[in-house]
């Protein structure tokens, strides 16, 4: 059984369709007083009746137990529910338009309508936007609405699912508040403090991205899994076998690895496996266009890379990194050869230094693709790191660099183009 939190506070949440409903049956169930608001006299209605306005397994006991104890009620009236609020939670809809765009109207008229109750109010009101919303939303359409009232936004999205929405929310897995007011944002999270899960108070941004990310990473698993299963099968093999064995792998796997945005992949086995994997599966008639489209990913973001690089303009640029990724010498379909490649050819003056890169210990097919792509690679490559930060004018970060390496690049005072998300981990002063 879940435990109650120790602050109570007085919540609307506004919306009560599935994730509205769950929200404020779950928060009452916790020990908070909830009034939920919806413009719907069925919803409110059976809400006030003790009854879920839908199906969701588990909702309807707990709205019986929360209304019967006096923690939860319904209502159209927007002022009477932000009378004693000390949050409001917007849960309406925010559905597809035409062209793949959000629908904000709902949104919109939601916090407009509060934003006329809330104007002689003497105490802060936290609007928290459960809402799943596009980042910038809450910056550019919610914040402007209730510009000099004394409200404060955050996002909080949800991470329900129907089906299992009551357990999502009692037993989460995450938990997310952002906003520029960080006091409003753990406020907001500490309404959850009674559930076994550390909660996340992130920037405004990062919150209402975090929801897009996550959904976007299901439904990518969920076609990677579909697509390797269908390939499996014309190859005669159980698909159930290979997914269920490639999750027991948690090290890399199920688990952080790559997982970090930075530079783009190479080496001598992703391009490879891929370009296998797609052939193999065009030549058996089975379409897998998410396979089919890392590779192109993986260009488009090497571009962007390239792009970076060439907007730093004709000044003397170094490489730090030469080999597809740190702690090795194999320079195999490296992503930094293409991108000396194309500043060579647009007429840059570059030099390269990798700590692991000796041209005289290089051989065979290694060497064979480092002097095809970059002849004269002997007069561009630097003998150690000062040499190159003696000479350049900015650098440009490959790989992520090594303790020693790092601090001389923190040390040298010139501008850094970092690809990697080296310098994200640097700490703050």
């Amino acid at each position: 059984m879940t435990a109650r939190i120790s602050e109570p506070r007085t919540i609307a949440v506004f919306g009560l369709g599935y994730v509205g409903a769950v929200t404020a049956a779950c928060l009452a169930s916790v020990g908070h007083r909830v009034i939920g608001i919806d413009s719907d006299p069925h919803k409110v209605d059976s809400l006030n009746a003790k009854k879920a306005p839908f199906y969701e397994p588990g909702l309807e006991e707990i709205i019986q137990n929360t209304v019967s104890d006096g923690r939860l009620s319904a209502t159209s009236d927007i002022r009477a529910a932000l009378t004693d609020a000390d949050v409001a939670m917007v849960c309406v809809g925010t559905p597809s338009e035409r062209n793949g765009n959000l629908g904000l109207d709902q949104l919109r008229r939601v916090c407009e309508g509060m934003a006329a109750e809330v104007a002689g109010r003497s105490r802060q009101l936290i609007v928290a936007i459960r809402s799943t919303v596009f980042p910038g939303t809450c910056d550019d359409v919610v914040i402007p609405i209730f510009s000099g009232l004394p409200v404060a936004v955050v996002s909080n999205p949800e991470f329900l699912r129907e089906g299992v929405a009551i357990n999502d929310f009692l037993v989460p897995s995450l938990l997310v508040v952002g906003g520029h007011d960080k006091a409003a944002a753990q406020l907001v999270a500490a309404l959850y403090d009674s559930l076994d899960v550390e909660g996340c108070v992130v920037s405004l941004r990062t919150a209402e991205m975090i929801k897009y990310a996550c959904n976007a990473f299901h439904a990518v698993k969920i076609s990677f899994a579909n697509e390797i299963g269908a390939l499996s099968e014309k190859l005669g093999v159980n698909g159930n076998e290979v997914m269920d064995t490639l999750c027991r792998d948690e090290k890399l796997n199920v688990s952080k690895a790559y997982l970090k945005p930075g530079f783009a992949f190479g080496g001598s086995c992703l391009p490879k496996d891929l370009r296998a994997i797609n052939y193999r599966a065009n030549r058996l008639d089975v379409k897998t266009p998410l396979l089919c489209a890392a590779l192109p990913s993986n260009d488009a973001h090497l571009d962007r890379a390239i792009q970076a690089a060439l907007d730093l303009g004709n000044v003397k640029i170094g490489i730090a990194g030469l080999a597809f990724k740190e702690d090795t010498d194999d320079l195999r379909e490296s992503p930094v050869v293409n991108l000396v490649e194309h500043l060579i050819g647009k007429g840059r003056d570059i030099r390269i230094f990798d700590p692991h890169i000796r041209l005289e210990s290089i051989h065979g097919s290694n060497r064979n693709f480092l002097f095809n792509a970059i002849p004269h690679i002997s007069r561009l490559l630097q003998p150690d790191i000062e040499s190159l930060l003696g000479w350049a004018d900015h650098v440009v970060i490959t790989q992520k660099p090594g303790k020693e390496l790092g601090s001389a690049l923190r040390a040298s005072g010139l501008p850094l183009l970092d690809l990697v998300g080296f310098e994200s981990a640097r700490p703050t002063a």
